[in-house]
Parts: structure tokens; sequence; C-alpha cells
């Protein structure tokens, strides 16, 4: 392990680096996914729900490759020159593709959980139809979504490994040219596993803690 410690630092920070602005990016586009699948317009909805079939019936790995050699060349030849896309980047957008797809679905089942009487009396004392969504139905709705999505959070984490096959230089990547080079493979993968038990540990502490916070008193177990 000697002189692995700071690369491994430097791999745990770049993990979680490509979680949270996925995540971040991720949710955005899973809230405006189910806005767009419960829209009383045809086309977002349809585009909606050929975005999450498409990207849910993929394997996540399969989305990384697509996106980065995808991306490769529809810049090369919008630029008309070889312009490599990054792997931090491929790995960005290819995580907020999937986190987008899977986070539409939580939302939307949030959504459809909220009972219609709430919009009626939203409506009725003369809301618009954005201060009915922001301080009515997102604030219900999280309470909602929240289990699911720290879920689906967890998931994200350990699908960073996956970037590792693109050459970012994750907690996997360094753990796999720390396990090749000073030959010792179970070593280097129980530190590996140790750094993402340890992210993932935070994290349902943290939801833990976020869901007593926004719990309705004595709803919470």
């Amino acid at each position: 392990m000697n002189g692995f410690a700071i690369q491994f630092l430097h791999g745990l920070c770049m993990t979680v680096l490509v979680a949270a602005i996925s995540g971040v990016l991720g949710t955005a586009v899973g809230l405006a996914g189910a806005a767009s699948k419960l829209s009383a317009y045809r086309i977002p909805m349809w585009l909606a729900e050929v975005y999450t079939t498409v990207i849910r019936g993929v394997p996540e790995l399969l989305v990384i490759l697509l996106i980065y050699f995808g991306g490769t060349a529809a810049i090369t030849f919008a630029i008309g020159r070889y312009v490599e896309i990054s792997a931090l980047s491929a790995g960005v957008i290819a995580l907020t593709v999937i986190f987008g797809a899977y986070s539409t679905e939580i939302f939307r089942g949030a959504i459809l959980s909220i009972p219609r009487g709430q919009w009626e009396a939203a409506s009725s004392i003369g809301l618009k139809s954005w201060q009915i969504w922001l301080l009515v139905i997102l604030p219900q709705m999280v309470r909602v979504a929240l289990p699911a999505f720290c879920n689906l959070w967890i998931s994200l984490l350990k699908d960073t490994a996956l970037i590792s096959v693109v050459g970012l230089t994750d907690i996997m990547r360094v753990a796999f040219v720390g396990a090749g080079s000073m030959r010792a493979p179970l070593t280097f993968y129980l530190a590996a596993s140790a750094l993402y038990l340890l992210l993932t540990s935070v994290s349902l502490l943290a939801f833990r803690r976020l869901e007593q916070h926004i719990a309705v008193p004595g709803q919470l177990r």
C-alpha cells in the first residue's frame, strides 16, 4: 500500500465529486421527466416515456461506453477534427442520464400519491401553478420519495465504479492499478470496499436524519 494512500484519497474525492454532480443534475432531470410524464401534452409525455424506457432497459456500463465513444464521435464530427471527450465528462453525463431516468419514476409515483384534493384546494385559494408545485406538491412529494431516492443515491455511489473502465481515476481505478502493480489484489480490493462502505454508511445516516427532520410528527418509525 506504499504510496497508494494519497491516490486512494484522490480517488475518494473524485468518486464523491462525480456522484454529487450527477446526483444534483440527475435530480433536476428526474423532476423535469416526472413533470413531462404527468403533462397534459403528448409530445413531452412521449419523449419522457421513451427516455426512461430506453435508459432503464440498457445496462449502466453500456450507457457509459456509448456516451464516452459516442460523445467523442459527435464532437469530432461537429468540429471536423478528433477530440476525445474526457472520462470525467463522460462519467458525469452518463450517470446523470441514468440517475435522471430512475428518479423520474420515483418522483412520478410520489406526485401521484398526493391526493387530488390538495391540487384543488390550492387552486381554490388562488395559487398559481408554480406556487402549487413549489409550496404544496414538492414538500409533500419529498416525504414520499425520500426512501426510494436514498436507495437510488446509494446505487449511484456504487455505479461510479463503472466509470473506471474509461480511465477515470476513482476508487476502483486506484484499487485496480494498485492490485496489479503491488501483486496484492485482496488488500487493495478490501481497501476499496471499505471506502465504498464508508460512503454508503455516511449517506444512509444523512438520509435517516433528513427523514426524521421532514417527517410528520408521529408518522416516522
